[in-house]
């Protein structure tokens, strides 16, 4: 069996990228199994979803914690302690990065004692697209390529997810494209096939209930969300180009996270330290005077300050 886990941020795809490496196995003849893990999580927190695929049948349950191959979709997740994405990485487990660094590079700058393979596929998906769209397709690829599934595999996969996603015929065959140039382009580390080492044992804990006469949780403290600076969840930030504004508040209606304000001269003003980069007000703006912006302060780091 080889176990694959996705990390990513909500809207980037994760989640179809794991069914599409589960059907591309299933379409060869393995047995597949997969899983997303993200709650009630919002576009740009921190996700995750599992894939597990073997030739007999899967027994296993549950969270992935000595992963074959691990998928991280953004690089910023590394450096972030709530994503834990290098969890249960060994010197065997085979590392995807989507970055613009080379694989040496990648693994000496996020210290990362496994082997790496690196490949930008968000500018690929930018070349193809022209603009941000997820990077579902571009990761199955990548790791159906390090798995040794087949492209034509992969093909198929790739259109039957799509299909049940209702996006048109021109989006997927542009994804098919995609998904193409990142099969052959990724440099290939193989990801070698789990021994069969059965999970150590988990211990149950039982729960002490206090009686009724010490009364019953409550929430007492105060809002905290200004204190969580989501700014760090973008991959891509709104920017205004002035000239084209018209004044008319829809970005500042639309917001869902109340992070936009407007200037006296009704231009709006983006708190980028609590903007997740959802970019709806991008989508809503009647002008085009809010344009995506791709975060990058050098080669491999995404987080401008």
């Amino acid at each position: 069996m080889r176990s694959i886990r996705f990390h990513g941020r909500g809207g980037q795809g994760a989640k179809t990228a794991s069914r599409i490496v589960g059907t591309a196995a299933f379409l060869e003849g393995l047995t597949a199994q997969d899983s997303p893990l993200y709650g009630a999580e919002r576009r740009g927190a921190p996700v995750s979803a599992s894939t597990r695929i073997s030739r007999e049948p899967i027994r296993e349950r549950g969270l992935i914690t000595r992963p074959d191959l691990i998928v991280i979709a953004d690089e910023s997740l590394i450096g972030d302690p709530t994503a834990r994405v290098l969890d249960g990485l060994s010197e065997r487990t085979v590392v995807f990065v989507n970055a613009a660094l080379p694989s040496e590079q990648a693994r000496d700058q996020f210290r990362i004692p496994g082997r790496v393979t690196t490949l930008d596929l968000t500018d690929m998906t930018l070349r193809q697209f022209g603009k941000p769209v997820a990077l579902s397709a571009p990761l199955g690829a990548v790791a159906c390529r390090l798995l040794g599934l087949k492209a034509e595999s992969l093909k198929a996969a790739i259109t039957g997810e799509l299909a049940d996603l209702g996006l048109p015929e021109t989006v997927i065959e542009g994804n098919l494209a995609l998904a193409a140039s990142c099969y052959d382009a990724v440099p290939v580390v193989p990801v070698e096939e789990m021994a069969g080492t059965p999970p150590a044992p988990v211990s149950l804990w039982t729960p002490v209930y206090e009686p009724p006469t010490l009364g019953s949780a409550r929430i007492s403290a105060s809002a905290n969300s200004p204190l969580r600076e989501t700014g760090g969840w973008r991959t891509f930030r709104p920017v205004l180009v002035p000239d084209k504004c018209n004044g008319c508040w829809l970005c500042f209606v639309y917001c869902p996270d109340g992070v936009i304000s407007m200037t006296k001269d009704d231009l709006p003003l983006i708190d980028y330290d609590h903007c997740k980069g959802c970019q709806i007000c991008v989508q809503e703006c009647p002008t085009k005077a809010l344009v995506a912006e791709r975060e990058q302060e050098g080669a491999g780091t995404w987080r401008a300050k």
